[in-house]
């Protein structure tokens, strides 16, 4: 494998449910290690995410983990996932999954630029932008 690049995403305790949340909008294949899974001893921790990686027959990969207690976690406006592309079906229905039960900024509409685009924090947080282009003519 070369090298690549991809989201990880950090959570306080919910990184489980989060993961399994993106594979059921995105299929593919989730593995999960807890801190436990590793030999940490401290029962607190050993169902906490060490590290998570959801891998997608279309090629997406995000990983995400727990943050353990003791390390800062700031949830905010640092980063945002962007699911961009011209396959309409797909990139709805991924909206509408992510934005449910969520916070929508700009609804998925069309925009000045010709695309249709939307932007949303998902029920766990995290923001998202989705952008579905139009044919070129």
């Amino acid at each position: 494998m070369g090298s690549r690049l991809n989201p990880y995403l950090s959570f306080r305790g919910e990184a489980r449910q989060a993961m399994e949340f993106y594979r059921e909008v995105f299929g593919g294949t989730l593995t999960i290690s807890t801190f436990g899974d590793f030999g940490n001893p401290d029962p607190a921790l050993a169902d906490q995410v060490m590290h998570s990686q959801l891998e997608t027959a279309r090629g997406f990969t995000l990983m995400g983990s727990d943050t353990p207690p003791g390390m800062d976690l700031v949830v905010g406006n640092n980063i945002t996932v962007s699911l961009s592309g011209d396959d309409a079906d797909d990139l709805r229905g991924w909206w509408d999954r992510l934005s449910e039960s969520g916070v929508v900024s700009v609804p998925l509409e069309k925009q000045m630029w010709g695309d249709e685009f939307g932007q949303c924090v998902d029920r766990f947080g995290i923001g998202w932008l989705v952008n579905i282009s139009q044919p070129q003519s």
